[in-house]
């Protein structure tokens, strides 16, 4: 009677597989093509994190967007960016490292460096972050896309790859861009920097 169940099993396995989300390779090489998709504007859409503490954090962050600008001859990234934390809005200006080889991005904390592997999706208009993806413990996934809403196939994508790293939605915490209050510094921001590129040309202009 064994013979019947275990052929009724191995006729299950390939489906068993074909149904299996497909996990990304945390490991690719970081190129400058990779930082030139992911060079301007972009929104935190949602993450989640098994780190001790982490989660309590970003659960305070109603909404946030940032601008990267790469380096590419120092294997940096300028950071900007805009957080929306209660009421309030919390500016940033900052450097990421990038370590090629690696395909990981890292940031210097008060208690530590982090590290965080760089996902690029087949859809150029999100990427994702991927830190401790081994690690049961402390593993976790963000997801950015270029609109202050992601579509309903790159929500897919990151539960799929969420799935993969045995997290589950209920996980998730999501931005909320409603509550977004950081709009006007960026605007001041932009009218501050149009103002020195002005008078930056007309001194050179005069020379």
């Amino acid at each position: 009677m064994a013979l019947p169940w275990a052929l009724a099993i191995l006729s299950i396995l390939p489906l068993l597989d074909a149904q299996s989300p497909a996990c990304p390779n945390f490991s690719v090489p970081i190129t400058n093509a990779s930082l030139d998709q992911i060079s301007g504007k972009w929104y935190y859409i949602a993450m989640a994190s098994r780190l001790p503490g982490f989660k309590e954090k970003a659960s305070k962050i109603h909404a946030s967007f940032f601008f990267f600008t790469p380096n590419h001859t120092e294997d940096r990234i300028l950071l900007r960016e805009y957080m929306t934390v209660g009421d309030q809005c919390l500016y940033n200006s900052s450097s990421v490292k990038v370590h090629p080889e690696k395909g990981t991005l890292s940031t210097s904390e008060i208690d530590g460096e982090y590290y965080d592997h760089l996902l690029l999706p087949k859809d150029p208009k999100t990427f994702m972050l991927a830190s401790f993806p081994e690690d049961k413990r402390y593993m976790g996934l963000s997801i950015f896309a270029d609109k202050p809403e992601a579509t309903l196939e790159q929500m897919e994508q990151f539960y799929v790859y969420l799935s993969c790293m045995g997290m589950g939605k209920s996980e998730v915490i999501y931005s909320d861009e409603k509550k977004n209050v950081c709009l006007p510094l960026e605007k001041q921001h932009d009218e501050e920097r149009k103002k020195e590129d002005e008078r930056s040309e007309t001194g050179t202009a005069l020379d």
